[in-house]
């Protein structure tokens, strides 16, 4: 063990010289870059629809609150079927005209500005979710590029185990090692054909979530993006309260503020007005009717109405203070996950990744040449894997935390009057 030790060691001198990371072989397929994929994803996607769907239903909304009453036809026939000179039709009086009603309190403008509040609110889900897609195809896209990493380095496992099952067969045909060390070299040899199978079925799953993402077939990724890790430094200050979620919880706080309004102004009571003309049968004259109607609000004069709307509106600008501790909180946790990631991937990435690819290729010349037992060679090669592992779960880690802040800090869409 100690000359797989010193391996080692010797290989960290030349650690700055060494590939920081396998790659694949250059293929002929067009690449997807993350930028392609996003752009694809959003002019496909059932929730940018969806969220579109939603614009246009609210803006139909506003304009049916801008809308007045419509007035009614009013048609009554009076001294009809009596007794006397009421008899028959003989003295029937028939009005018709218009009934128009007026309302007052500021009802109108009260329902507008909800269905604005409302509007403005649509306009951020959209955008809500075109962040969140973001999200989604940028998550799925670092699964698909990690399982492809993977993949590789499990298909590499598997050439590895096969040359080191030959040249354990060679030493044992030259009376050199036990049997044993080739039983234990193909057990490893078929160890790694089921991971690289394991491999194969997770990176062809991870490719076709991305396809049903974006709705087109995948082609080569670029994994020269999977490997890129910015440069450390410390986190950089974000605002939370410019923020979407910031945003949706003042959407909402303004949604509710209009509600209280609507609720107090339904307090005042709407007048009907009329206007009609009555035809008198007895003389066959035509006579002017005006009238007036007034509900009397004596069981329901809206005030509970209002308590609700003013308990709602409390219940949003509290949860408007919730959703900004949550930001805060949740954008904190992202920064120092994707820091701590970035340390791991560029450490695992690295030197340490270098080292031990210098390592595991002296154990398997040495262990060829008899001078390393095999022993020594499968723990070198364990090592190897080990570290190629931790690179990738680090690297995928990174981006995911990376991809999660993004989304966290995307800052809220300016609204304008040409908004509402």
């Amino acid at each position: 063990m100690h000359r797989i030790i010193a391996a080692v060691l010797v290989a960290g001198a030349c650690a700055s010289s060494a590939h920081a990371q396998t790659s694949p072989p250059a293929g002929t397929m067009p690449v997807l870059t993350l930028n392609d994929a996003l752009a694809r994803a959003g002019a496909t996607s059932p929730a940018q629809e969806a969220a579109a769907a939603a614009i246009r239903a609210a803006e139909a909304q506003r304009r049916v609150a801008n809308l007045r009453p419509n007035p009614s036809i009013v048609a009554e026939t009076e001294n009809v079927a009596g007794s006397g000179i009421y008899q028959g039709l003989r003295s029937f009086e028939t009005t018709v005209g218009l009934a128009l009603p007026l309302e007052l309190g500021g009802k109108r403008s009260a329902r507008v500005a909800v269905a604005s509040a409302q509007l403005s609110r649509a306009a951020l889900d959209a955008e809500i979710a075109r962040a969140d897609l973001r999200l989604r195809v940028t998550q799925a896209y670092n699964q698909a590029s990690a399982a492809e990493r993977r993949l590789v380095i499990a298909r590499g496992q598997v050439g590895i185990a096969a040359e080191a099952l030959r040249a354990a067969q060679v030493r044992v045909r030259a009376g050199r090692a036990s049997p044993l060390e080739e039983q234990r070299a193909d057990v490893a040899r078929i160890a790694a054909a089921g991971a690289a199978e394991r491999a194969a079925r997770s990176a062809e799953v991870a490719s076709s979530n991305l396809t049903r993402l974006l709705r087109t077939p995948v082609t080569a990724l670029d994994l020269s993006w999977f490997d890129r890790v910015e440069g450390a430094g410390p986190p950089r200050p974000v605002a939370a309260g410019s923020t979407l979620a910031a945003a949706a919880s003042r959407a909402d706080l303004s949604t509710a503020n209009a509600q209280v309004r609507l609720a107090r102004s339904q307090r005042v009571p709407d007048v009907t007005v009329s206007a009609s003309a009555r035809r008198l049968e007895q003389t066959n004259d035509v006579a002017a009717v005006f009238g007036v109607s007034i509900p009397l609000a004596v069981f329901n004069r809206g005030r509970a109405a209002v308590d609700v709307s003013t308990a709602q509106r409390d219940q949003a600008d509290a949860l408007r203070r919730v959703a900004l501790l949550d930001a805060e909180q949740a954008i904190a946790q992202a920064q120092a996950e994707a820091a701590n990631a970035a340390t791991t991937a560029r450490n695992t990435s690295g030197p340490a990744l270098a080292a031990a690819q210098e390592a595991a290729r002296i154990a398997r010349i040495g262990y060829r040449e008899g001078k390393f037992g095999q022993l020594d060679l499968l723990d070198a090669e364990r090592t190897l894997s080990d570290t190629r592992t931790a690179a990738i779960d680090a690297l995928a880690a990174y981006h995911d935390a990376q991809a999660r802040l993004e989304r966290l800090t995307t800052p809220a869409p300016t609204v304008t009057e040409d908004n509402r």
